[in-house]
């Protein structure tokens, strides 16, 4: 098949939308390869607009690992706003690449990769302006195979419908064998697309859920989960990759035309966590913990920062600080950019592993803008039931040490609705801010200093303990809320300098009816899409009133509700729509932590204690893989503003 570029009918209609830019090209880093090159052709696709998706560092990796095989290209494509999607189905210009302007339809392989279950409609609306059929069932050998990945994939049954797989776990070598077995199915003529699900369906990491059938209880609840054919696995296993310095990707990070969220060079320094908060599903299915060098890291950051000139460097893990080696790291990185202006950033640090030399060189070469801190809980008593291992005497020192060496806002996270949770667990977030402020305003002898209370709604995932646990209304979220909102106003003096930034209910609402749905969900994703829903990440955007009536018109036939996979609280023995997807995970083990939670008990890290038997170790093949390493950051000679090195 031949392809050719849209960007002739395409060009017109730019001078008619908002940010023209984003759908451009032409990245510093992008790569355009000859269409005739290529035996196997990838379009990558973020679900969301590209000053979201263009940032992503899961994309940015695969889109690099797949163009380095001289037999495959891969080209990227992006949520297109709603103002240019009416203006391509008038002009019959279908969703396309922003690397080479090609119809998406013409690739092999549609990827997409989904942080969050709110891109769902979005993913619709591009097979639908690339004129690729909804419904998977309804597909030929004519059209590509759209491959389900990211965080989300880990149950995918809510759009089991509309993919045709979904890959499972870490997506570097798991790409490479999709690659080849359509390669393999092309080179044998490509006609009959069974097969091809098929044989995709026996690569390690691969579900494809048309191969599986689902029958339903008189209760509602799943009675079986059965594969249709002898050669498919009952249960699909997730991918790991490990040795992460095997996988310094990108190496050629990809810098934005337009304004992104993120307009920094970023490195992975781990993968993993095994800090066990139990409404972390990042910190579940991404275990075992693996970090990178510090030599690998090192060697990343130089070759990142000459291949697109940013001046800022993410150090990204879930808990970057609980790097064995993050002091070494950090100081290292400081001293040799030390005068330049490269700046460091830590996105995600607890509160325990936060010390103010490690703010010192993260702010060396920067400005002192801010720290972010996330307790999670407002009382000691939910954080043990979330398994956050942090008190508030640590919280309130290491907020105050940081007001003391001259930081002047603190941002603080929570969640709202977490299981167990009453008013008060909630109120005593306002008693803790107003006690930072207290303490602040003390160490610092300054009246100046801020901290922003940020809460947001707690929703159950699967593959956590609390897969089984009863979601909190929107109801009762905005009512907390409300209150908290109160009470940290109540006292005027200290109320001036907290800030409360908050989302309401109702969208964790919707994010929980997909994060735990099963195969009749679909029918109310689909329902939302016709009737308009896109962009569901987006307050602008969002109906909650469109997914209300789309769930009750097209669950009732099945006769559950949107409560029914909301707040009802699942039993031990139910079937979940996941249970057929391994994540490494042993469903016993997470039954008990779930358990311990309502008990209140705490577990420790598996990293410095002797393993727990989670599973995922001798489940997966895979072992902790942690420093020191004893290395030095080299080499250490020093960057100047110029870029020379002395």
């Amino acid at each position: 098949m031949t392809s050719h570029s849209v960007f002739s009918d395409l060009e017109p209609l730019l001078t008619q939308v908002q940010k023209p830019i984003q759908y451009v090209g032409g990245e510093l880093n992008s790569t355009v390869k000859e269409w005739e090159s290529a035996d196997v052709r990838w379009a990558l696709m973020y679900p969301d607009a590209y000053e979201v998706g263009l940032p992503n560092q899961g994309l940015m990796i695969l889109y690099e690992v797949l163009n380095e095989r001289t037999d495959t290209l891969a080209e990227r494509t992006y949520a297109v706003w709603p103002d240019l999607a009416e203006l391509m189905r008038k002009e019959q210009v279908p969703q396309f690449t922003v690397d080479g302007h090609r119809p998406v339809k013409d690739f092999d392989v549609l990827g997409v990769s989904f942080a969050t279950e709110l891109g769902y409609t979005n993913l619709l609306e591009a097979l639908d302006l690339a004129q690729i059929p909804i419904d998977a069932a309804e597909r030929t050998s004519e059209h590509p195979i759209v491959l389900a990945g990211g965080h989300a994939a880990f149950n995918p049954e809510p759009i089991a419908n509309f993919i045709d797989a979904a890959a499972l776990g870490d997506g570097e070598q798991v790409v490479g064998d999709v690659t080849d077995v359509v390669k393999a199915w092309k080179a044998a003529g490509g006609s009959d697309r069974g097969a091809l699900l098929r044989r995709l369906a026996q690569i390690p990491g691969v579900y494809v859920p048309s191969l599986y059938d689902v029958e339903y209880g008189p209760d509602g609840a799943i009675a079986s989960v059965t594969p249709r054919h002898s050669d498919v696995p009952d249960r699909v296993p997730k991918r790991t990759t490990m040795n992460l310095d095997d996988w310094p990707y990108p190496k050629q990070p990809l810098v934005p035309l337009a304004e992104s969220v993120h307009e920094r060079m970023s490195v992975e320094i781990f993968r993993g966590c095994t800090r066990g908060c139990r409404f972390c599903q990042a910190g579940m299915i991404t275990r075992p913990v693996r970090e990178r060098s510090i030599t690998g890291i090192g060697e990343m950051v130089e070759r990142g920062l000459n291949a697109t000139g940013f001046e800022e460097v993410g150090l990204l893990s879930l808990s970057s600080a609980d790097h064995s080696e993050i002091a070494d790291i950090t100081k290292g990185l400081a001293d040799r950019y030390e005068d330049s202006k490269t700046s460091l950033s830590l996105p995600s640090t607890r509160v325990d592993a936060f010390n103010i030399d490690l703010a010192n060189e993260l702010s060396r070469n920067g400005r002192r803008s801010g720290l972010t801190f996330a307790p999670e809980g407002g009382s000691e008593r939910i954080r043990k039931v979330i398994n956050k291992m942090v008190s508030k005497e640590d919280l309130i020192r290491t907020v105050t040490t940081a007001y003391a060496n001259g930081w002047r806002q603190v941002k603080l996270y929570f969640m709202c609705g977490l299981p167990t949770e009453t008013d008060e667990d909630v109120l005593e977030i306002a008693e803790m801010a107003k006690e930072v402020i207290t303490a602040g305003r003390a160490a610092s002898g300054r009246n100046d200093i801020r901290c922003t209370v940020s809460i947001g709604g707690f929703v159950p995932k699967a593959h956590t303990p609390f897969q089984w646990a009863s979601q909190a209304s929107a109801q009762t979220i905005d009512e907390r809320l409300a209150k908290l909102k109160a009470a940290i106003t109540s006292d005027r003096n200290l109320g001036r300098s907290i800030g409360f930034r908050y989302h309401d209910g109702k969208p964790s609402e919707v994010e929980g009816l997909l994060s735990r749905g099963d195969r009749r969900v679909g029918a109310v994703i689909r329902a939302v899409w016709e009737a308009g829903g896109k962009f569901d990440g987006w307050s602008e955007h969002f109906s909650h009133e469109r997914w209300v009536d789309a769930a009750a018109s097209a669950l009732a036939p099945y006769g559950v509700d949107l409560a029914w996979y909301t707040t009802r609280e699942r039993g031990e023995d139910e079937i979940l729509p996941w249970d057929h997807l391994d994540s490494g995970l042993d469903k016993q083990w997470l039954w008990d932590d779930w358990l311990d939670a309502i008990d209140e008990t705490e577990v420790d890290d598996c990293r410095w204690i002797p393993c727990y038997d989670c599973g995922v170790c001798p489940g997966m093949g895979t072992d902790i893989q942690i420093g020191p390493t004893g290395k030095t950051l080299l080499p250490l000679t020093v960057v100047n503003n110029g870029g020379d090195q002395a």
